[in-house]
């Protein structure tokens, strides 16, 4: 019997994986059940939760609320739906800003020789080796009133006899989009350079050939072969921009809400885990959606044509 077991296929890839499977339910999958369970509570005066069944959280976060001061039964409060609309919207301009900007230097890295690709690997990689909060505390001595780009604009300004006024950089919403690209570009840049760095070189050649122009060899074949690439880095970049709080705490200076910046306060400030809980439903799900269609859209083919 214990032979039979041994030289089970199945039974040996089932054991290969029970301690990443065990790993995964008792720290993803029973968290999240606990998180939607607690969703459809309440909260005690006391900051406990009540539990039961109720959408009132799911309803609230969209704005429509049943307590109105004009005594009417149903009103609107659009705080926290534009809360959501807010943090998609800088999600999206994160991510693709992050793809104008590391397409061009992966694809310098990917044809770069073997020796200057690794150096700039190396130098991409330098700055993941800072702490975050540390990394985003530097932007925000480069753009406050008094730091080192108004310093710089100043004196320019000065060389040529112009009065300047320091630029109101910091705490505005350009300010938190700068640090989510600076902070997230290198996950954008990596997997866009290993699909790039894949593609043959005398696929090019052929291109050429052919007598298809640089762009349209990058439109026909380039493009699409690294779309994986761009896929990958997408997903790394967008899911974690949607959720995060501590860059739009500093360089918002917590005048930009984000949907982690509710969350963060409705479980730490607020003491509403339910309200908190179901802003976290809300997050997920509406990530999964936006990276559902967008995989199934872009999807990873690697189709060629050459015209």
């Amino acid at each position: 019997m214990l032979r039979k077991l041994r030289e089970d296929k199945s039974f040996q890839g089932t054991i290969l994986i029970s301690p990443t499977l065990l790993f995964m339910i008792g720290l993803l999958i029973v968290p999240l059940l606990l998180t939607l369970v607690i969703s459809f509570g309440s909260r005690a005066p006391d900051g406990t939760v009540i539990y039961g069944f109720s959408f009132h959280n799911y309803v609230r976060l969209f704005g429509i609320r049943t307590e109105c001061a004009g005594g009417e039964s149903i009103c609107f409060d659009p705080i926290y739906a534009k809360i959501l609309s807010r943090s998609l919207s800088l999600a999206f301009n994160t991510t693709v800003l992050a793809i104008l900007m590391a397409y061009p230097l992966a694809y310098f890295i990917a044809r770069a020789p073997l020796k200057k690709r690794n150096t700039f690997l190396f130098l991409i990689l330098v700055p993941m080796w800072t702490n975050f909060v540390i990394r985003v505390y530097a932007w925000m001595m480069l753009l406050r009133t008094q730091g080192v780009i108004n310093g710089a604009l100043g004196w320019l300004a000065g060389l040529v006899g112009f009065h300047f006024t320091p630029l109101e950089m910091l705490y505005t919403q350009g300010a938190v989009l700068v640090g989510m690209v600076y902070e997230f570009l290198p996950f954008m840049i990596l997997p866009l350079y290993t699909s790039l760095e894949k593609i043959d070189l005398s696929w090019y050649e052929a291109s050429a050939d052919l007598g298809a122009s640089p762009f349209r060899t990058f439109l026909r074949m380039t493009l699409p072969l690294s779309m994986p690439g761009v896929v990958s880095g997408t997903i790394l970049v967008f899911i974690p921009v949607m959720g995060t709080f501590i860059v739009s705490d500093l360089l918002g200076g917590r005048q930009i809400v984000l949907i982690g910046n509710l969350i963060q306060n409705q479980f730490l400030i607020a003491r509403d885990p339910t309200f908190g809980s179901a802003a976290s439903i809300i997050l997920m799900t509406m990530t999964l959606i936006v990276t559902y269609f967008y995989t199934r859209k872009f999807g990873f083919s690697e189709e060629i044509v050459v015209v």
